[in-house]
């Protein structure tokens, strides 16, 4: 059943080097929150939680590259309780500054290992949201995207699979164009017009207006 009456509190915390999206989500003004691919502004993450008395119950990766994981070692020391998650077919790359590209950018980095590791179909429960993993590899091989199946509207945390007209790119060692479209149309297209989706760059969208607009899957 549907929870029509729950809409979860969505902050974004935009990085100003690769403008990558951190999202914190709760259903309260205070308490108990779930922290997405927190990235290079990491202190400002923690300020915004600081600020409005939230306390990560968990922090969720799409994927591994070093825009997403950034913020992870800073969370994890401030809020060591908070497990780590990120797609079984990436958790290597938080430990790798080559895997995860940071490497390459000049700005080697590595995260904490991650506490548990997802794959298609698990479910998650974490502060009052429940979150379903989808694998939707092509941008990165283990990406995966969280969606919250409960919510009306439903709401995905797609990471850098969908954007607002556009998609990821697949040009990365592990990544492929093909593969990141299949993700799209078999994973996520099968999902209702009205799902919000929120993604690593970029404003939010909905998956609706991405099937009949978007000019890389029309």
């Amino acid at each position: 059943m549907k929870n029509t009456e729950t809409t979860p509190i969505v902050r974004v915390v935009t990085s100003s080097l690769f403008a990558e999206n951190a999202y914190l989500l709760s259903l309260a003004k205070e308490g108990d929150c779930i922290v997405v691919d927190p990235g290079l502004d990491v202190e400002r993450i923690v300020e915004q939680l600081q600020a409005a008395r939230l306390s990560p119950v968990a922090i969720l990766n799409t994927h591994g590259h070093g825009d997403h994981i950034a913020g992870n070692e800073l969370l994890k020391q401030t809020w060591p309780e908070a497990p780590l998650l990120i797609g079984a077919g990436d958790a290597w790359k938080l430990t790798d500054p080559e895997g995860n590209l940071s490497a390459g950018f000049g700005l080697p980095m590595v995260s904490p290992p991650a506490d548990q590791t997802v794959s298609e179909g698990d479910v998650l429960d974490f502060a009052g949201l429940r979150w379903t993993v989808l694998e939707t590899p092509g941008h990165s091989g283990g990406h995966v995207a969280f969606v919250a199946k409960e919510l009306s509207p439903m709401i995905v945390l797609g990471g850098d699979v969908l954007f607002a007209g556009s998609v990821g790119r697949s040009d990365f060692p592990d990544g492929d164009h093909q593969t990141l479209l299949d993700s799209i149309r078999t994973k996520l297209f099968s999902l209702p017009d009205d799902t919000v989706v929120l993604p690593g760059h970029g404003p939010p969208t909905t998956i609706g207006h991405e099937r009949r607009t978007n000019p890389f899957l029309t």
